[in-house]
This record gives C-alpha cells, structure tokens and sequence, in this order.
C-alpha cells in the first residue's frame, strides 16, 4: 500500500513538472535581468569644520574693561564682543581741545588785523605788503585749525575702535582674554567660526581617482536627531595629498546641530561595480535556501541564488522592494513569478 502511494505521488509529481507554459491560459508575470553599474560606498568618519574661522581681533592697545561673549555664544556680525580702553586717548583728546580754542583765538585776531589791513589798503594808507602779510596769516591760522581738528577727529576715531565688532556671524569658538588683561594691537579676543560648517573627509589615497564633485554621500545623524540619516553633496576636492590622504569638503544641511569638530561617520561612493537587481517577490525561500524561477524555453526551473542588501527598484513612477542578487543569475535572464 505504501509502495502505491509512492508511485502515484512520484507520477502526480511528474504530470506537473512538465506543464509547459503553452500549457496555462492566465499570463504568467516576468522580469528581465539587467546588469547595472554601482559604486560601492566606503564608511568612513568626518569632522565638523567651518569653513572660515575668523579671528576678532584688538584695532589698538589698553585694557580690557568690557568682555561681553564666552565660548560657544552665537553672534552676529558688527555685535559689540568687548571694548578696549586707554587713558591717555582722552589725555590726548584733551590736549587736542586746548589747541583748537587757542587756534581760534589766534584766528579771531588773524581776521580782525586783516580786516583793519583792507580799510586802510583801501583809503590808500597801507601798503600792499602789509595786507598780503595779514592775508597769510590768516590763512596759516585757518590750516592750522582744520589740522588740529582732524587731530581731534583721529584720537576720537581710536576710542570708537577699542569697541571690538564681530567681524562675521557665527558661533564662539575661543575666548582667550580675560578682563582687566592689558591687549595689544591686533591680538585675538576670541576665534570665530562662521556659520557655513562642513564636513571635512579624509579618505585614503587609492579612492582619490574616484571620488569628484557632486558625488553624493550618506552621513549617520541618529546621534544628533531622530533622522536615520543625511545625504550631503561633495563640493570641494584638495588637489594634494598630504600622509596617504586626500581631503574633500562635503556640504551637508543641519551640521549647525553638531559641535564643531566632532567625528560624524559617513559613507563616500569610490569605485564601480556592476550587479544585478530583481524585484523581492521573485525570490523565494525553502529551508534557508533562496531560489527563483528562471524561464527556459516553455518551461521554467529554479536556480539557487545568494542574495546581497536589500535596496529600492525603480519601475516607472514607483520604487518596489528589490535585492542584490550576487550569484546564480545571468544578464538576460529571464525570471519568472512564483
């Protein structure tokens, strides 16, 4: 009885196995296996920079009095960060004042004597050197006094400047002065980075011939945010190479939530491969081992295949569940559903 049953199982098995295509009247769907071109990614961790730090720096020499900012504040650009004073500018300022009341005086009775000199140069008492003599002098008071407030005008500029202006916006990153500290002319009061970060990749000298502008990159930003993750586009490539590496600059939105120079990992396209991609539904799995259907002629037969990532297929408008298939099929191949 048992051996019956073996042999009608064996049979019924048979009968099926040779239903041909020809043999189904419903149309059987099926896809084409295409090679593409790939270029595989290389994880690697970058570093928050800006790019431009910009120092704020002392236009003249005194003290301290005034720190308005600490590591880390955001400013803007021409926001007052600290001011400088001198004592001896208002000394000098002071001085400045006493010669140009004295200037005027001098210059009052510059005026006078040459408007006396013009009476009498014209009721034919004085003569004409004695006029052009006042007229000098009158004039020479005149330069003097435009002098000396141009004097006054530069001292009053120099205590304008002992307030220190952001030169750029950005975020704080070094305050290396304290107040009370005596500065001195073009010191640094504090190290500014503008506000255009980016992320500063070196990768090793065998993918420099690979990597270009407007290569697109993945960077991992679960440990700032909730995103899985950033795309970023690469807009700068440095000609040289300097220890094995070569450095690129890659543009990435929201690395303003990083610190700055903080290691972030990405992953930076290097060289090409092909593979072939099929849609998910065409492979099944039986006891750990993927298969799919592969139409030969009429008729079709399963081919074990190894599967790679799982990834996205463009088909028209739609992206559908795919996978990387690393062996067992062939450009031209053609699959069919189970």
């Amino acid at each position: 009885m048992i051996r019956l049953f073996t042999l009608m199982t064996i049979l019924t098995t048979s009968v099926f196995a040779s239903i041909s295509f020809a043999d189904v009247d419903t149309p059987i769907e099926t896809f084409r296996v295409r090679t593409t071109q790939i270029a595989d990614q290389k994880a690697m961790f970058g570093t928050v920079e800006s790019l431009k730090v910009t120092p704020a720096r002392a236009r003249l020499s005194g003290t301290l009095a005034e720190l308005n900012i600490s590591e880390g504040d955001q400013v803007s650009k021409g926001q007052v960060l600290a001011i400088i004073t001198d004592e001896k500018l208002a000394l000098r300022i002071q001085s400045v004042n006493a010669r140009i009341r004295a200037l005027l005086a001098q210059k009052q009775n510059a005026d006078t004597e040459l408007a006396r000199a013009k009476d009498l140069f014209s009721r034919g008492i004085l003569p004409k050197s004695r006029l052009d003599a006042a007229t000098t002098a009158a004039n020479v008071l005149a330069n003097q006094l435009k002098s000396a407030r141009a004097d006054r005008n530069v001292v009053s500029q120099q205590v304008k400047e002992g307030k220190v202006l952001a030169p750029a916006s950005g975020r704080i990153l070094d305050v290396p002065v304290t107040t009370g500290e005596v500065i001195l002319p073009g010191e640094a009061l504090a190290s500014i980075a503008a506000e255009n970060f980016i992320l500063r990749l070196a990768l090793p000298e065998r993918h420099a011939r690979f990597i270009k502008k407007g290569d697109t990159i993945r960077v991992d930003a679960s440990l700032v945010d909730a995103s899985t993750r950033h795309t970023g586009t690469i807009e700068k490539v440095y000609p040289q190479i300097t220890n094995g590496r070569v450095l690129a600059d890659a543009k990435v939105e929201g690395l303003g939530d990083y610190f700055v120079g903080e290691r972030v990992r990405a992953w930076v396209s290097t060289d090409t491969r092909k593979r072939i991609l099929i849609p998910a539904r065409f492979v099944s799995t039986r006891f750990g081992v993927d298969y799919v259907k592969v139409r030969d002629g009429e008729k079709a037969h399963d081919v074990v295949v190894q599967r790679g990532q799982k990834t996205t297929l463009q088909v028209g408008e739609n992206s559908i569940p795919a996978l990387e298939i690393l062996t067992g099929l062939a450009d031209g191949d053609e699959l069919v559903a189970p």
